[in-house]
């Protein structure tokens, strides 16, 4: 069953027509609807891309969360091979939400690390909803580490609303396991590609994006809070969370031209969850070309390229 988002509404009547249309003609032999139906198809398409051309950032916040959008597990299953993942932190237990081990991309010996929210409900409270307690950073910070002693590059991909809040989280360190995380990605010499796939919450993102390239999917989003969080500061209103959208500049092209996303990623007409095969191709194509860049880069051009990037933040402006 396709999942509409609230703005897909006449989407989904012109797309549910066409679906009743085909089942009544597979009850009756003698009706010949077809026509009909590749009418209905024709308008559906041309109203999807309407629907598209100008997305709000409210609307490409409710794109990124889309439940079948495609997930960590999904990149992994098609992207690399070889996979084998690593577990634990060696101090307290593992965490379900980040995924991350050793694997080949292209035949080339990699670690990647990601968040991963899950993709039903036994899944997304298995994972935590992709939200990673102290013990998902320390083990990203023991695949780091693994990465720098053998001489990988390290992949990560992002996809979390942000790191977990809750109170045996902070008990065991949730923000000194968020800063040591980011500062590992500041100290390892061999390239760091983080691809923002879905949400890009916060520190719970900035602790895997603290990278030499990131690149944002189209409708993925990359901020310091949620649009909700944000609306019940500044007007204790979560309600307002369309214009906190606005303001907060968490899409991919306000982020490239503030010089945070390096590099864009097309998605389908209608989001990644429409063809989850050619967005994981797209972003295998993104992968292979910031990976070719960096492969020939010194440890110590590696660690000052991404020192100056990160200093460098905040330099550009966007016009209000």
């Amino acid at each position: 069953m396709v999942h509409y988002l609230d703005f897909e509404k006449p989407l989904a009547e012109i797309e549910g027509k066409a679906e009743e249309l085909r089942a009544m003609a597979r009850q009756n032999d003698e009706m010949n609807v077809e026509k009909e139906a590749e009418n209905l198809d024709l308008k559906a398409q041309e109203l999807l891309v309407d629907l598209y051309k100008n997305l709000t950032p409210w609307r490409k916040c409710q794109i990124a969360r889309h439940p079948e959008r495609p997930h960590c597990r999904d990149y992994i299953k098609v992207l690399f091979s070889e996979f084998i993942p690593l577990a634990g932190d060696r101090n307290f237990a593992d965490d379900q939400a980040v995924i991350g081990g050793l694997a080949r991309f292209s035949d080339q010996p990699v670690v990647v690390i990601g968040h991963e929210k899950g993709s039903d409900t036994k899944s997304r409270i298995e994972r935590n909803f992709g939200m990673a307690r102290p013990e998902g950073y320390r083990k990203a910070i023991r695949l780091m580490e693994l990465a720098d002693k053998f001489g990988l590059p390290v992949i990560t991909l992002v996809d979390t609303p942000g790191a977990y809040p809750g109170k045996g989280a902070e008990e065991r360190g949730q923000s000194e396991a968020i800063a040591r995380s980011t500062e590992k990605c500041l100290q390892i010499g061999v390239p760091i590609i983080s691809i923002i796939i879905g949400e890009g919450g916060s520190g719970g993102a900035v602790a895997f994006a603290t990278a030499n390239k990131v690149a944002m999917l189209e409708h993925s989003i990359y901020s310091v809070i949620s649009p909700e969080g944000c609306a019940s500061i500044l007007w204790k209103d979560a309600e307002k969370m369309r214009e906190a959208a606005e303001a907060l500049r968490l899409t991919a092209d306000d982020l490239h031209r503030l010089g945070i996303s390096d590099q864009i990623i097309d998605e389908p007409v209608g989001g990644a969850h429409r063809d989850p095969d050619q967005t994981i191709e797209s972003v295998k194509s993104a992968i292979s070309s910031m990976l070719s860049a960096l492969n020939s880069k010194k440890p110590k051009e590696l660690i000052n390229q991404r020192r100056k990037k990160f200093l460098k933040l905040g330099s550009k402006g966007l016009a209000a």
